[in-house]
Parts: C-alpha cells; sequence; structure tokens
C-alpha cells in the first residue's frame, strides 16, 4: 500500500482528489453467508485487535479497514464477496486523527485523516455531528455505509477554537462552516 501523504501539506483541492480516486471494494454489493466471529474487536481509541493482541501492523489495519461493513441491524462485519465474519466495534469504527482547513466562515474547508490513513471531507455527504450532552460533547464525523468516526479530544478542541473565533453573534449556535455547510458544535437538544 502507498504512504500517507502529509495531509498538512496538501490544498483541499488535492485532499478532495485523493478522496474521489480512492476506490473501495463494493462490500454493500456482497452478501455471503455468515461464518462466524473474526475474534476482531476495534476499542473505542481506534485500535485494532485479534484474540485480544493489539494489531501493530498499520498496513493490515488499513487493508481490514476497506471490507468493514455496518449491517442494518448496526453490528459490523469484515465482508469479502465469500466469507461475513462480526467483528466488534465498541464505539465507532474510525478515529479523526489529524485537520487541515482552509477559508474562513462560510468558505471554509474542512477534511481529516482517520486512523486507518482514509481522508474525509466534511460536506453533505460526511457531516460533522455532535452527540451526547453540553457537559459531555462526542463529536463524530460520517464516514460511510452507516459508519463515523470519532473525532479526537484535540481536533475538537481545535474545531471549537476556530469557531469561537468566528462566531458573529453572541446568540446563536457555535459551529463551523464547511463546503458551504454550517455544523454546531454542540450536541442537538
Amino acid at each position: 500500500m502507498e504512504p500517507f501523504p502529509d495531509l498538512a501539506t496538501l490544498s483541499l483541492s488535492d485532499v478532495a482528489l485523493l478522496v474521489k480516486e480512492r476506490r473501495l471494494p463494493p462490500v454493500e454489493q456482497w452478501n455471503p453467508e455468515h461464518c462466524g466471529d473474526s475474534e476482531m474487536r476495534i476499542a473505542a481509541d481506534g485500535t485494532w485487535y485479534h484474540q485480544e493482541s493489539p494489531i501493530g501492523r498499520t498496513e493490515m489495519v488499513r487493508l481490514f479497514s476497506t471490507i468493514l461493513r455496518r449491517e442494518e441491524d448496526g453490528s459490523h462485519v469484515l465482508v469479502t464477496p465469500v466469507e461475513k465474519l462480526s467483528i466488534e466495534v465498541e464505539d465507532a469504527p474510525f478515529v479523526a486523527v489529524e485537520l487541515n482547513s482552509e477559508g474562513r466562515r462560510s468558505e471554509r474547508r474542512l477534511a481529516f485523516r482517520l486512523n486507518t490513513g482514509d481522508l474525509i471531507v466534511c460536506d453533505a455527504d460526511h457531516r460533522l455531528e455532535i452527540r451526547g450532552t453540553p457537559d459531555e460533547p462526542r463529536p463524530y464525523l460520517h464516514v460511510r455505509g452507516g459508519m463515523d468516526a470519532l473525532v479526537s479530544r484535540p481536533l475538537f478542541y481545535e474545531l471549537a477554537h476556530m469557531a469561537m473565533h468566528e462566531q458573529e453573534a453572541v446568540e446563536g449556535p457555535i459551529g463551523l462552516w464547511s463546503y458551504g455547510i454550517f455544523f454546531p458544535l454542540e450536541p442537538r437538544r
């Protein structure tokens, strides 16, 4: 697999092109019989485990993440054309670990790197959503197929810092724009 490009050196136009060029396996079209349990788990911090041992090879995690699918019942599976194995996901299957931002206010564009190396632009198809409570907000970014990435705490603080410096009025929700869409940085009530 190719090494991860440095997100900090890419323009958001470059990121958008890389995202568009990325081809994932068509897991939504594969419907083999369920074969059993993969004995794998994705911890709440994004660490992948097999038989309770962390998977240390980034390339393996990246490969497995391409065949991960969320089922209609909310469970997760690793799927190929001939196998479907359960995998436990404690929170979200991905973690957003790096951020790139260009522009300000309604002209802002945000892009994130996930712990798997994937790049995601925050837009209408990849919405930023705050869950939890005002005292304990939990930020998530939609990735694909009903699967989200937990936005790491340092990135959430960075987003909140940007939003507070751009808030135009004292009233109204605090949030950020990305690709023409306003994303409140507060949980829905």
